[in-house]
């Protein structure tokens, strides 16, 4: 990890399209700034670990759903030969 000292107003450069600005500073916390291309996603940590939460539990529906699916398939086979 890289550990850098900013002061307000100061920023820091990511790549050739990003730069963090150091806004404000208070008690405790530090106010950023991210000037970055509209195509690009920015989120905060915990929202983005939400999303990778729902979007696992999403995959596993789906493979369950298809699961049943198939499951469905055999037994309608299996009856249609009887």
């Amino acid at each position: 990890m890289l550990v850098l000292t900013r002061k307000q107003g100061e920023s820091i450069r990511i790549g050739d399209d990003i730069e963090i600005v150091v806004t404000d500073i208070n008690k405790g916390s530090a106010r950023i700034g991210i000037l970055a291309p509209k195509s690009m996603t920015i989120y905060r940590k915990e929202i983005y670990e939400r999303i990778l939460k729902e979007n696992l539990a999403a995959a596993q529906l789906v493979q369950e759903t298809s699961n049943l699916d198939n499951l469905n398939k055999i037994l309608s086979q299996k009856l249609k030969k009887q």
